[in-house]
């Protein structure tokens, strides 16, 4: 069994203690017999309330009995078989025996005796049996256990019973009111007991009786109770007892040796209730709800006595909260996820109810329902909230149910949900309330010395020991008084007065007490029928005036302790939160408002503490918190003007609310002010300015650990809005822009928070987003509100000036904190959410007090948002899916590590606590183990594909709802500076994210409107694309060409309409549209090179729509314009025809690439289009990875721009053109401008791109190094650098410059990593079926560590599924190919592996690894070969093939195949080989031998492949064939001694590789290293007589040259040149 009963928390209340207990319980047992005694359901209705309880207790009252053993040596007579019988007697007689045994197994239910096995022939038996019984709860004093001893015949006498009695025991089961259990050693009579033994113990030796062993104990016996009625503890006990004698007024009583009196029950009492700390936990959690019901009862009703009142309330109070605490502490895993303990809540919840004075009788059978107070839920968090309702609850303790499943019809319902009614009487709420600023009874607020009322209410709180005391006559005893006060006003007073002791147990459980306030004050209203009162009626004023004190303390706890207690601070912060709120429907508003601005000043008191973020977060909680009301909107008084507004809902009782507020029009004086957190704005929107200065505060981009805080912000204020957009009480479309005026500022808080939002638009890791709005130094006013804020929060007067709400960075890209992406979503959802719904008049007035640089501001933030909610897909939708998954499986890993001991729960805790959050990490996670980090993997993170489907919809709609609402704010803007003289910079602006819009993922509703808008804009400020910057029109003709290519047919007609006119307006200028000309066909240029999603025939279509625009056009019939359109079409038409081949190619990245690249150098006399197939080139390489050669077709384009500026200019910075390039790569003079036909710069539409300009080409250059970068090429980096930094110098941009300087120092540092670049493949393609490429050799670059294998198969397979699989031959030789000997339906390949070929000269300048990988064009191969046509042969006949291909570019190039454009091969004689082959050999030894450190292995394997007794034949065989005999050819001679020479180099070099390899051995190895030193000897012997041969020709003495020769070694008659 369990030492803690906790199955049922509600167990008590369906028993009674014992005979003087059962008449304690009496009175309330019927009461709680309604909700507890058998299942049933009861409903109350009073107006609109109906309250359902339904419930099921059992009642378990069991006793066991176990016999242990008896000890009959020292009896006379016959006792040796024995056997004990036992009973339940209720008295004396033998018929009293009560049938409460439980029988055995199929016999009947319950036996009046039970008896134990017969021990045979055993005067000291020892027993095991248990005896069950199920005893009445009502025991008496007669009640007791009777023991009577037989001994068993085992033969049958005649006149002999078998069973002979042989002794009597017994145990009185009540002893001082308490139930008997434990172990006993009683003593045995031989005799019957006498008449009334039962009320006395065996104890007792009673005259004339007999007893064995001379009246000692020889029966052992153990007597064991689980029962829901008998507390078994005797402090339980004696505080029950006293607590029925009080109520019963039966003095004198005695308890055990006390006599309790008049005189001393009072101090009787005290000391028991200061006794139940040490009462057993089990017991107390048994008989809790019991007990907080008398302890209660002595509070709220107090005992008279002899005529005075006896105030037992401080000491009831000390108990409650000592014993609160110490349950909650032990049972620390019974908690819920509020971290509530499940049995203190449950008491609240369902059993707690204001005790009544009236004596309650049993109910008449038969009667349905009952006039009585029912137990109201009014407590509960309820779970079952509307999901639309997405309330932040993570840390709800609460005391009121906010969560409400339904709207209130009408006001008062609110606190009908409490408790019946928790009614909102806004004739009384703050403004019109005595305690509002100002008024007769304000406590906190009346001047600005609030603190200094609160100290005095404090003080009048304390000097007080009892509140509001009220006597009534009841029915009991008529002489007797009761004393009646009300719960909430003694817990808040006693609260207030208690000890530091009793206040530190109180403040570990404040939520208890707060709930328990808040449901008496409930009952208290509704039973009084207080409901109807004015608010600043309900309660007296000692009561306000304790709740301030409070309320006070309490804050100024949280203040400070938060740096000592942590977790004990944020359960407290939430409990007062939810106090707070549950406030707000009970008492005056103004009131509650002034509590809450006392607990910020006495948080704010320590703006200089050690850890201001920790009090940031608790403010943000308690905010939070606060606003969850349901009548948050209400209570905030939203109004048009900044005026004491109306109610905002229709109130019967409302006595300011002479019309509806939402039809109020909005004063242009008051604009400016509802932008701004400013005093008169935070008077009238109270909540809603605490929460939007709060998060205002935290965005602070100075603020420093401050990303844990995001979020809190930022989710509180999302899950408002979520609860305004989910309210059916706020569907109207004018109430929700009266709504959206309580969030007005959160617009211009957005704006100064752009350059700490994620970025969207960037697909780099770069988590920050700069602003590129500029400072503007005429404002004078240049500060942020932070510091009013505080002010107004600390309740100090602020000046009523004019703020400036935009910070705008005053140095570029300061450091500041930064929002992740999930926050910056969901601030931006916010944002939209207000810009939706704000008055659209309201936000035209505010945007015409706006500077350019602010209107600019937020342009960018539309265009941010644009970004954040574009529509990705459902493949993105899984991808992020499976992240997520990924991540999970990563949080099993660490738990298994915690599991395994390598890490532990605690030290994963502390690291998130110092990394992230004073609290231990994220947010809503407590320091305790089954709310820990862990638990996140119990959560299913693979979502089926229906939930995938339904996100991808609202992902979908979002999408669209965003860019309608940024698209209506455009419109708004550009309504308000059309007639403002800086227009032309806002409206570009306008333009951009227009433009921007239409470049994402958009729906087809969103583009219809859209499009409208871009021809609206475009008709009226044609200037803009015509006369400005060309960079709009080229992005603005690319935009319409891709939706030109839709699939949708209403989105082409819109695109084509647009590119019509806008062709149109270009013509209307200047009659002719040269410039749109130019860049539709770069557009389209980019667009076929560049989107994977292109639509050929769909396009085709749309150009057929435009020339029919053009044919149909009646006022430009006669000009030259349709015959213009006309050429324009016919020329997209054939770029369309390219695209065509490119498609066919799609899967073969390097014919498409080679396309790209023909199409490219066919633009070749127009810079604006070159450039662009070179950025869809350098695309293309990015996405498979190639960096080198992207950052190759970079760095032409850049050398093509640097060519066209040094035209347009000469500036000294800017490099001279392409020769500037030639250090970075050779191939770059290939953009040289030098041919006849290329244009002049200065003419209409030629080099008019975005790229033709300084900056153009900086961002070129940039891009260039990073590619370089990314592929590990830092040498280039330097060579790009060197152009970059001229330019940074010239411009004084030495913020740049340091940027370039610190990108040069981690390139040098990363230099020396190991680094592998490509490996390169020569490849023939011979056969019809290549077309073009029929006997053309390419030499292919392909990645680092590629094997041949792999190429093979990878263009096999390709070709294969091109032409077939019986069609494609791979040619396993590297011979050169005879093409008549080939099938002409097949298509051959051949692959060779080169490698890079470098002369003499050349390998003194290539020195570093990147050296003798770059700017390759030279490669070889070599192909071993015999005169008879085989491929190898004996030594003396093996020759040797170098083949030497020259390539058309230098790699790496901008592309990653290169045409072999030269061929030259090289033959080597068989000494030739056999010279290379020593030479080699001899290179190893010496690598092996000098390697540092020192890798013996390597050294032995080299070793032994030069001296081992199994391959030591190599080398001697070499000498053996060419050193035998001299020559006869004397060519010959040569070689022939530079063969020898080799060979004595060779003996040399082994013979160093052995004395290295002697130190480096062990003891083990030394027999290994003699037999290869006895190889070594062997070889030098034999080759000893071979390499001291010379040859006597070489050693004459050379005549002096009469003329001076030339050396040229290539001259040479061994090598044997071949051109091919």
């Amino acid at each position: 069994m369990s030492k803690i009963l906790m199955t049922n928390p509600f167990c008590l209340h369906q028993s009674c203690l014992l005979r003087k207990h059962y008449l304690i319980l009496k009175k309330s047992f019927w009461c709680d017999y309604l909700l507890l005694k058998k299942p049933f359901s009861s409903q109350y209705k009073k107006g609109s309330f109906i309250l359902s309880i339904s419930f099921s207790v059992p009642l378990r009252n069991l006793l066991y009995v176990y016999p242990q053993s008896v000890n009959f040596s020292s009896r006379q007579g016959s006792v040796r078989n024995i056997a004990v019988k036992v009973q339940f007697m209720a008295g004396e007689d033998p018929s009293q025996a009560m049938p409460v045994i439980f029988g055995k197994s199929s016999c009947a239910e319950f036996y009046k005796e039970a008896y134990t096995q017969v021990i045979y022939h055993n005067k000291s038996p020892e027993f095991y049996e248990e005896v069950k019984m199920k005893i009445p709860a009502n025991l008496t004093d007669n009640h007791h256990l009777l023991f009577t001893f037989y001994h068993i015949s085992c033969q049958t006498k005649q006149n002999t019973p078998l069973e002979t009695p042989v002794g009597y025991t017994w145990i009185p089961l009540m002893q001082h009111g308490r139930l008997r259990t434990g172990s006993f050693s009683l003593p045995v009579s031989v005799d019957k007991p006498p008449p009334s033994y039962s009320v006395l113990t065996p104890d007792v030796q009673l005259p004339g009786m007999k007893w064995v062993d001379n009246h000692k104990g020889v029966f052992n016996v153990e007597v064991k109770a689980a029962s829901s009625v008998h507390t078994q503890d005797p402090h339980l006990d004696k505080f029950f007892t006293l607590v029925y004698v009080l109520e019963e007024y039966s003095f004198p009583y005695r308890l055990k040796d006390v006599i309790i009196t008049e005189a001393n029950v009072e101090a009787e009492l005290k000391a028991s209730m200061a006794a139940l700390k040490g009462a057993l936990l089990d017991t107390c959690v048994r008989f809790l709800h019991q007990l907080m019901s008398k302890l209660i009862l002595l509070i709220v009703h107090p005992p008279v006595i002899a005529g005075q009142i006896v105030n037992l309330g401080r000491a009831a109070f000390e108990a409650m909260a000592l014993l609160v605490n110490q349950i909650h502490k032990n049972l620390e895993g019974n908690q819920d996820h509020h971290g509530r303990n499940n049995l203190l809540s449950s008491y609240i919840h369902y059993c707690f109810h204001l005790p009544t004075t009236e004596p309650i009788s049993p109910p008449a059978v038969g009667l349905a329902s009952y006039d009585l107070p029912i137990q109201y839920a009014t407590l509960s968090r309820a779970t079952a909230r509307p999901t639309s309702l997405l309330l932040s609850r993570s840390k709800s303790i609460s005391n009121s149910n906010p969560d409400l499943a339904s709207t209130p019809a009408t006001p008062d319902e609110e606190v009908q949900r409490i408790i019946g009614s928790k009614g909102i009487d806004r004739s009384h709420s703050w403004v019109n309330s005595a305690y509002a600023p100002g008024g007769s009874r304000a406590v906190l607020r009346r001047n600005p010395n609030s603190s200094c009322e609160l100290k005095q209410a404090s003080e009048r709180a304390c000097n007080r020991m009892s509140a509001f005391i009220e006597t009534a006559s009841i029915l009991c005893p008529p002489s007797r008084q009761i004393a009646k006060k009300l719960l909430h006003e003694e817990l808040a007073l006693q609260w207030v007065v208690s000890s530091s002791t009793v206040r530190e147990a109180s403040l570990q459980q404040a939520w208890f007490f707060f709930q328990l306030m808040v449901k008496s004050m409930s009952h208290h209203l509704f039973l009084s029928s207080r409901l109807d009162m004015p608010r600043r009626q309900r309660f007296p004023d000692r009561f306000v005036d304790d709740i301030a004190a409070l309320v006070c303390a309490i804050s100024a706890d949280i203040a400070s302790r938060y740096h000592k207690d942590v977790e004990l601070v944020e359960r407290l912060n939430s409990s007062l939160a939810f106090f707070l709120n549950d406030l707000l429907s009970l008492l005056d508003r103004g009131f509650v408002f002034n509590l809450v601005r006392s607990y910020y000043k006495q948080i704010n008191k320590l703006h200089t503490a050690q850890n201001p973020n920790s009090l940031t977060a608790l403010r943000m909680d308690f905010i939070r918190i606060v606003c969850s009301h349901e009548h948050y909107v209400t209570l905030n008084l939203p109004c048009a003007t900044l005026s004491p507004p109306a109610s905002p809902s229709p109130s019967t009782s409302s006595t300011t609310s002479q019309s509806s507020a939402f039809s109020c029009h909005v004063q242009d004086q008051g604009v400016v002010s509802m932008f701004e957190l400013s005093v008169p704005f935070r008077q009238q929107h109270f909540l809603s300015g605490l929460l939007l200065a709060e998060l205002s505060l935290i965005l602070e981009p100075d603020g420093e650990g401050v990303f844990f805080l995001h979020k809190k912000a930022i989710s509180a204020l999302h899950s408002l809005l979520c609860s305004h957009d989910a309210d059916p009480r706020y569907t109207d479309p004018q109430v929700r822009s009266h709504i959206a005026q309580l969030y007005l500022p959160l617009i211009p808080i957005v704006m100064e928070t752009l350059g700490q939002l994620y970025d969207f638009t960037d697909p780099s890791p770069q988590r920050v987003r700069h602003a590129s709005v500029l400072v503007d130094d005429n404002d004078p006013d240049n500060g942020t509100i932070s510091q009013s804020v505080a002010m107004a929060i600390a309740g100090s007067p602020l000046p009523h000036s004019k703020a400036n709400h935009f910070t705008l960075p005053s140095v570029a890209g300061r450091q500041c904190s930064t929002l992740s992406a999930e926050c910056s979503r969901t601030l931006l959802v916010c944002f939209l959410w207000v810009l939706k719904n704000a008055d659209a008049g309201l936000l035209e007035r505010w945007i015409s007090d706006l500077s350019v640089p602010q209107i600019n501001r937020l342009l960018d933030l539309l265009h941010l948002c644009l970004s954040c909610f574009e529509y990705k897909g459902k493949k993105a939708l899984q991808r992020i899916n499976s992240l997520t998954f990924k991540k999970s499986q990563d949080m099993k890993a660490r738990l298994e590590e915690a599991i395994l001991g390598t890490i532990g729960a605690r030290q994963e805790m502390v690291r998130r606590c110092r990394e992230r959050s004073p609290y231990g990490g994220q947010e809503n996670v407590r320091w305790r183990k089954n709310v820990t980090h862990w638990r996140q993997n119990a959560d299913r993170v693979d979502k089926t594909k229906a939930e995938v489907e339904q996100e991808s919809v609202v992902d979908g709609n979002l999408a669209t709802e965003a860019a309608l609402i940024a698209l209506d704010t455009l419109e708004v803007i550009v309504k308000t500076v059309v007639m403002s003289e800086l227009k032309e910079s806002v409206l570009v602006g306008v333009l951009r994210v227009l433009l921007h819009s239409m470049a994402g993922n958009q729906s087809a509703l969103f583009l219809q409107h859209c499009f409208s808008t871009q021809r609206a804009l475009v008709y009226k400020f044609p200037e803009m694309l015509f006369e400005e910057d060309t960079e709009l029109c080229a992005d603005l003709c690319l935009r319409l060409l891709r939706h030109c290519s839709s699939s949708v047919s209403s989105i082409r007609s819109h695109a084509s309409s647009s590119l019509y006119l806008l062709m149109r307006q270009n013509f209307e200028i200047g009659n002719n549209f040269a410039r749109v000309k130019m860049q539709v066909t770069m557009s389209l240029s980019s667009l076929v090179g560049t989107s994977m999603k292109f639509n050929e025939e769909h396009l085709r279509r749309s150009l057929k729509t435009i020339l029919t625009y053009a044919e149909d056009d009646l006022e430009l019939r006669d000009s030259p314009f349709p015959e213009q359109v006309q050429d324009l079409v016919f020329n997209l038409h054939m770029i369309l025809t390219d695209t065509v081949k490119m498609k066919e190619h799609q899967q073969d990245p390097e014919m498409l690439i080679d396309l790209m690249y023909r199409i490219a150098k066919g633009y070749q006399n127009s810079p604006d289009l070159r450039l662009t197939w070179l950025q869809n080139m350098a695309g293309k390489h990015s996405e498979r990875g190639n960096h080198a050669e992207a950052a190759h077709c970079l760095v032409h384009s850049a050398a093509l721009v640097a060519e066209y500026l040094s035209m347009l200019e000469d500036c000294r910075y800017l490099p001279i053109g392409c020769v500037s390039f030639q250090s970075i790569s050779s191939n770059v003079l290939e953009e040289s401008a030098v041919s006849d036909d290329i244009l002049s710069p200065e003419e209409e539409g030629i080099c008019s791109g975005k790229y033709f300009s300084e900056s153009g080409l900086v961002g070129l250059l940039e891009q260039a190094a990073a590619s370089f970068n990314m592929a590990a090429m830092y040498e280039a980096i330097n060579e790009v650098y060197k152009i970059l930094c001229p330019i940074h110098e010239a411009n004084r941009d030495f913020k740049k410059l340091a940027s370039v300087h610190g990108k040069l120092q981690d390139a040098f540092n990363k230099v020396y990593n190991q680094r592998m670049f490509g490996t390169y493949f020569r490849v023939g393609l011979y056969g019809c079926r290549f077309g073009d490429l029929d006997e053309q050799e390419f030499v292919y670059k392909e990645p680092s560590i590629t094997k041949l294998a792999e190429i093979s198969h990878r263009l096999e397979e390709f070709y294969s599924e091109r032409f077939g699989d019986d069609v494609v031959v791979i040619i396993k030789d590297s011979n050169p190919v005879d093409k008549n000997k080939l099938d002409p339906n097949k298509a051959y390949l051949q692959i060779t592996y080169v490698e890079p070929f470098f002369d003499t000269y050349e390998l003194k300048e290539r020195i570093t690894y990147f050296d003798k990988n770059y700017n390759l064009r030279t490669f070889m191969y070599c192909t071993p070969f015999t005169l008879d046509g085989r491929a190898h042969g004996d030594l003396h006949e093996q020759y040797k093939r170098k083949t030497i291909l020259t390539t058309s570019h230098a790699f790496p190039y901008i592309k990653t195949r290169i045409n072999v454009i030269h061929k030259e091969e090289i033959v080597l004689m068989p000494m030739e080989v056999a010279i290379e082959d020593m030479q080699k050999k001899t290179q190893e030894l010496a690598f092996a031998t000098h390697q540092d450190p020192a890798d013996p292995k390597m050294l032995q394997m080299v070793l032994q492949g030069c001296v081992g007794t199994t391959v030591n034949q190599g080398p001697l065989e070499v000498a053996q064939v060419f050193l035998s005999e001299i020559p006869e050819d004397p060519k010959l001679f040569r070689h022939h001694n530079k063969l020898r020479l080799c060979f004595k180099d060779f003996s040399k070099r082994c013979e160093d590789a052995l004395r290295k390899n002697k130190s480096l051995i062990g003891p083990d190895q030394k027999e290994y290293h003699r037999e290869l030193e006895r190889n070594y000897t062997k070889l030098r012997e034999a080759l000893f007589p071979l390499i001291n041969r010379k040859i006597p020709q070489l050693y004459r003495p050379l005549p002096l040259p009469t003329t001076p020769t030339q050396r040229n070694s290539l001259s040479r008659s061994s090598f044997r040149r071949v051109e091919c």
